[in-house]
This record gives C-alpha cells, sequence and structure tokens, in this order.
C-alpha cells in the first residue's frame, strides 16, 4: 500500500465532501476546512434537482444528449472533453446517491422521478422534493463522518481560507493558512496536495440568492497569489427569487419545471387580483417568445425577458416584478393536482415562499424578479485526454489549477458551464468535479517524491506571520471608512453597471470606481478590536478580496467584446466565434488584471446557433423596440475584429 499522505481541503459543500470522501477511501489523510458547520455549506440550499440522462421515460434521451444541451447551453464556451465526461459519469453518481439514501421522489412503480429543467426538452432531472441539495449534502456527510470515526478525516469547522503556502522554489502548493473564528487564532497547515472547493461569490453583487458566506474570498485570495482566473465575467443570474434585506430567497427553476408559467398583466396597473384575470388579459412573454421551450429557456434568456419586461414598466403595477404562477395546478381551480401532490414536488420551496412573503402561492401567483445565482467562472483548471481524445483518468493534471500541487472542484472553478448554466447541472458538476480532483490528486501523490510533511517550518511560519500581521493591521485600525457601508457601494456598482444589462461604458465606469473602492477598503475603521469571534475584521478582509475579485469580473466583461450567454453587452449584441470563442483567463496585478485567452476544445460539436428561437438581441427587439439597440451605441459588424482596451 502507498504512504499514508495529507490532503487539505478547502470547503464543506458537495464538492468538499466527495472529494474528502474519495481520497479518504483511498487510504490518505484528509484535514477538511469550513467556514460554518458541513451541513450549513450553501449546497444545502439547491433546490431544484441533479441532472443525468437515466431515461427511465423512455425518451430516447442520453449522455450524448446531456452532454450537448449543456454545450449548447454554455454556449460553447465549455471545453467540451470534461463536460462529456460528467454527462457519462452522471447516470452512475445518481444510482451512487440512491445507495446512499438520498430521498429521491419515486414514479408509482417504484422507480426514479424526473422532472424537466431549462434548456432541455427531456425528463432528466432527479429530485428530492424541492430540497435537493440538502438530501445529498446529509447524504455525503454522513459518508465523510464514517472516515472522520476511522481517524482519516480531521473536520476544522468555523475556520476561514487565508491563503496557500507556495514552496518559493517550485512555485508548488504546500499547504494553507487559516484562522479559527472562534479564538482567532491563525496557523499553517501542511499538506501534499490541496483542493479548493469554497463555492460562488454571489455576496459581491448583494441582490443574490447566495449565502451570506459566499463572498468568493477564497477564489480571490489564491488569484492574489498567482492562479489563474477563468471566465470571470461570466456570472449567472436567477430569474425567479423573492428580494430580501440581507440576500434573495431563491425560487427553484423545479417550480417552471413542475408547470409554473411567467406571466405579468397586459395592463400592468390592473386593479384585480392576479387569479381573477382572465387569459386574454395575461401576457405570458416567454412562450410568446419561444412556443417550444417557453417558461424552461435557459436561465440567461428567461432572466433578461424578465428584466426587459420591467424596464419598459411592464411589470406588476409598474415594479421589478412579475408573476410565477402554479395556481393553474391545483385542483381546487380546475388543475390536475391536489395540494398533497403539489407539496410532494415542491413543498420546500413554496414554504419559503410562503414564509417570506405571507401568500399561499398554491392560491395565489408568486411574486419573483432575477438575482445573481451563480458563477461560471472560477479558478483555471486542466484536464488531460488520450490521443484518441478519451478521458485519462489517471492524470494529475485533471482539476490542478497552474500552480502545481493545487486543485479546485464545484462552483469555484471554470470547467463546465461554459457561459451559462443549465439548471440542476450544478450539483452534479459538484460531485463529478470532487470526484475527478480526487483522483488527480492520487495520480499527483503518485508521481511525488517528497511528503507534505517534509515542509520547512520556516515557510509555513512566514505564511503564518504574514497572515497575522494583516489581521492585526485591519483589528487596529483607525481608519474613516465603514466596511458594510462599502460593500453596499460594491453591490451597487456590481449589479447595475456588471449585471444584466451591460455596456462599455457603464463597465469602463466600474473600473474606476472599483479602483477607489479597493483604495477605501484598506482605510476601514476597525469596528472591533475583540480578540474572539471577531466579526468585522474578517468581514472587512472579504470586502478587500472581492473588490479584487470584482475587478477581474469587470474587466474580462470590459476585453470580451461580443455577447455570449450570461454575458450580454448592449454595444456588441453578437455572439463573435471567430474572434472570441476562447477562455478568458486574468492574471492578477497590483495595477489590475491582465489578460491572456485559451481556446475553447470543440472537438465533438462544432459551434453553432443555440437551440433556441430567440437570443438577448431578439429579446431586446420583441420586447422593448429597435429603437433600444439603436440607441445602446456602436454596434460592430460581427466578423470585425474586435479593439481590447488597456486594462490598467
Amino acid at each position: 500500500m502507498a504512504a499514508q499522505r495529507t490532503i487539505v481541503v478547502v470547503g464543506g459543500g458537495l464538492s468538499g465532501l466527495m472529494t474528502t470522501m474519495k481520497l479518504a477511501e483511498a487510504g490518505h489523510k484528509v484535514k477538511l476546512f469550513s467556514v460554518v458547520p458541513v451541513k450549513r455549506s450553501h449546497s444545502v440550499c439547491a433546490q431544484g434537482g441533479i441532472n443525468g440522462a437515466v431515461n427511465l421515460r423512455g425518451e430516447g434521451d442520453s449522455p450524448y444528449l446531456h452532454f450537448e444541451d449543456t454545450i449548447t447551453g454554455g454556449d460553447f464556451l465549455n471545453h467540451q472533453p470534461p463536460v462529456m465526461r460528467m454527462a457519462e459519469r452522471a447516470p452512475a453518481i445518481i444510482y451512487l446517491l440512491d445507495r446512499m439514501g438520498v430521498p429521491f421522489n419515486r414514479t408509482s412503480e417504484g422507480l426514479l422521478s424526473f422532472r424537466r429543467f431549462g434548456g432541455t426538452l427531456k425528463h432528466r432531472t432527479a429530485f428530492a422534493g424541492a430540497t435537493t441539495g440538502q438530501q445529498l449534502l446529509y447524504a455525503l456527510d454522513e459518508q465523510v463522518r464514517r472516515w472522520e470515526v476511522a481517524g482519516l478525516v480531521e473536520k476544522y469547522e468555523a475556520w476561514e481560507f487565508l491563503g496557500i503556502v507556495k514552496d518559493p522554489g517550485s512555485g508548488a502548493c504546500r499547504g494553507i493558512t487559516a484562522q479559527n473564528l472562534r479564538t482567532m487564532a491563525i496557523e499553517s497547515f501542511a499538506s501534499d496536495a490541496t483542493v479548493v472547493c469554497s463555492g460562488g461569490n454571489g455576496v459581491i453583487f448583494g441582490k443574490s440568492t447566495n449565502s451570506i458566506i459566499n463572498t468568493g474570498a477564497p477564489v480571490s485570495i489564491c488569484y492574489q497569489q498567482g492562479v489563474q482566473y477563468g471566465n470571470p465575467e461570466m456570472v449567472q443570474i436567477h430569474p425567479t427569487a423573492i428580494p430580501g434585506e440581507d440576500k434573495c430567497r431563491l425560487i427553484s427553476e423545479s417550480v417552471r419545471g413542475e408547470g409554473g408559467r411567467l406571466w405579468t398583466p397586459r395592463d400592468p396597473f390592473d386593479p384585480r387580483k392576479p387569479t381573477d384575470i382572465p387569459e386574454k388579459d395575461r401576457w405570458y412573454f416567454c412562450e410568446e417568445l419561444d412556443p417550444t421551450y417557453g417558461n424552461l429557456l435557459s436561465r440567461d434568456l428567461v432572466s433578461f425577458a424578465i428584466y426587459c419586461v420591467c424596464r419598459i414598466g411592464k411589470g406588476i403595477r409598474g415594479k421589478n416584478q412579475v408573476y410565477l404562477d402554479i395556481t393553474q395546478l391545483y385542483k381546487g381551480r380546475g388543475g390536475p393536482y391536489t395540494r398533497d401532490e403539489i407539496n410532494d414536488k415542491l413543498e420546500g420551496v413554496l414554504e419559503i415562499y410562503e414564509k417570506f412573503m405571507r401568500e399561499d402561492p398554491i392560491e395565489t401567483p408568486m411574486r419573483v424578479y432575477p438575482a445573481d445565482h451563480y458563477t461560471m467562472g472560477g479558478l483555471w483548471v486542466d484536464y488531460e485526454t488520450y490521443a484518441d481524445g478519451a478521458w485519462d483518468v489517471d492524470s494529475p493534471r485533471n482539476q490542478m489549477t497552474n500552480v502545481p500541487g493545487l486543485y479546485a472542484a464545484g462552483e469555484c472553478d471554470f470547467q463546465y458551464h461554459g457561459a451559462n448554466r443549465l439548471g440542476a447541472n450544478a450539483l452534479l458538476t459538484c460531485l463529478v468535479g470532487g470526484e475527478i480532483a480526487s483522483q488527480g490528486v492520487l495520480a499527483y501523490l503518485k508521481e511525488m517524491p517528497a511528503s507534505g510533511q517534509d515542509v520547512p517550518t520556516a515557510l509555513l511560519e512566514d505564511s503564518r506571520k504574514l497572515r497575522e500581521s494583516e489581521y492585526e493591521a485591519l483589528r487596529t485600525s483607525e481608519g474613516t471608512e465603514n466596511p458594510y457601508r462599502l460593500h453596499a457601494e460594491l453591490s451597487e456598482v456590481m449589479w447595475n453597471k456588471c449585471g444584466i444589462w451591460r455596456t462599455q461604458k457603464d463597465l469602463l465606469s466600474a473600473r474606476d470606481e472599483l479602483a477607489d473602492l479597493g483604495s477605501r477598503a484598506r482605510k476601514c475603521k476597525a469596528l472591533d478590536g475583540g480578540g474572539w469571534t471577531n466579526q468585522a475584521v474578517p468581514f472587512n478582509r472579504a470586502l478587500i478580496n472581492m473588490i479584487e475579485q470584482s475587478k477581474a469580473i469587470v474587466g474580462g466583461a470590459i476585453v470580451r467584446d461580443e455577447s455570449r450567454g450570461a454575458h450580454f453587452k448592449m454595444d456588441t449584441p453578437y455572439r463573435d466565434d471567430t474572434h472570441w470563442l476562447k477562455t478568458t483567463m486574468a492574471t492578477w496585478t497590483t495595477n489590475g488584471p491582465e489578460f491572456s485567452f485559451e481556446p475553447i476544445d470543440v472537438r465533438y460539436i462544432a459551434p453553432r446557433a443555440r437551440k433556441y428561437r430567440i437570443n438577448q438581441n431578439s429579446i431586446v427587439k420583441e420586447i422593448m423596440g429597435e429603437q433600444f439597440l439603436a440607441d445602446a451605441g456602436h454596434t460592430p459588424d460581427p466578423g470585425e475584429s474586435p479593439t481590447l482596451p488597456t486594462l490598467h
């Protein structure tokens, strides 16, 4: 048996738990770091389901069709071999979860039940009511607990990742530095390899369905330490969310998958109750835009359609909201299902709406509006295939960043979703990415001659002292700025100038504002100088990291002079495969991000038009009129070579 090694995993969500489980199964020691208790990781909030072409309905579905939908949904910005691997592994992953005891919904015959999700015409999404993420997370946590009892897993819950420990000679990752959020003690930990599974960055945008822990700080820290950041500009806005004071509450795509319909009164100030408004006076805008996919268009298109409807004042009573309606499904209103049958599929998400809005969504249509939801961008990671294109399972390059020994998996990597993630692919890529990362780590360890325990003590101590000095500087700062007010300003800039509706003018303005915010964030007044469970200083630190990451997001949107997937620029509203079929790769510098580009691997499907009848360009024309495009500014010919502006 190979010598036992030590691996650090940062993040206790689905990708972190899958990575941990697989590495422990191989007999290695895993130190699992999580900023919250593992069972409170953001994966618990996923509602709708997990994709896999099991084809129990006999619709002719297959992993290849799943692959094709993912690539076309991502607007061909995904490297295709990893996506093919994901689609091929999906059925086995679902059956693995089933054997672990995940309480998936069943048909009357006892088979797994599958629902439709956006971007596909097949019933491909396995689900556990509307709390699928919670059920998967709990099942994986139980598996990891087995290895914890066996002494192969050590959990560090309520520890915050502060940085990687890099070997000054080889540049390899030799460990991490982290802070205990109870005692505020800072320590460095040696490792043979490190896997970052830290999730998304929705807190940057304020109006987000993400948990308030999802600042993206670990990705930003790695980026600032030399890890390349792939496609930072690709940020997904979810079409349906409930606005809140601290965050937005997600209303899952599963609601539309089960027959929910989006509409707004043709007279936005119609005084009647929504259930009293007849069909002829309702505008089912998605169904008019694309009768085939209707309310199950991909998320980027549905979000954009809702945004356009509200921008021209056609939202409910002129506000930024439209109806998401399932009342027609209820048997009490002439529909096919009883209340219990609706709750069997959607109770978790309907309870959330009723709790925060004080309305029964089975009796009254829900009021929703888009919110930031997911980042397709993330740490750049590699993959390897054989000459014939087959996946090389035993390559150490799989899921490795450009820093040797540092891997990434889950939402914090850029690998699988291209320019737009299809619904229910997130849970799948967390699990597949974790599985592949563990295989990459195991291959890396076989080739690694020295143990992580041989990391020089001085290297670990230097890293600890650096992070400790940074923390103390923030804890004792006598500046004048308030970090919470600065975060509100950051959110306004990012949502309004780098959200659904982007123009080059707004993005250049946002870049200047971020430079100012970055300077001010380092001059914050210490709101808490305590040495126990100090929350103010870690937030200030996260704010600094969020701003650095925001510079890459905005910078990527500036240089990508086209529109693709979730990235829509009004002044360049066309997809340009001639010049922009490439990954945007940001490298951090003190003067702002610098960009390089990597061609997309399209060995299986040549780029073509997406399957939908519409795109953002046509949505503007059909909902808002031709003049809005004309007023947006210069629209270059799709074949015109774009000019890249200077970023610093």
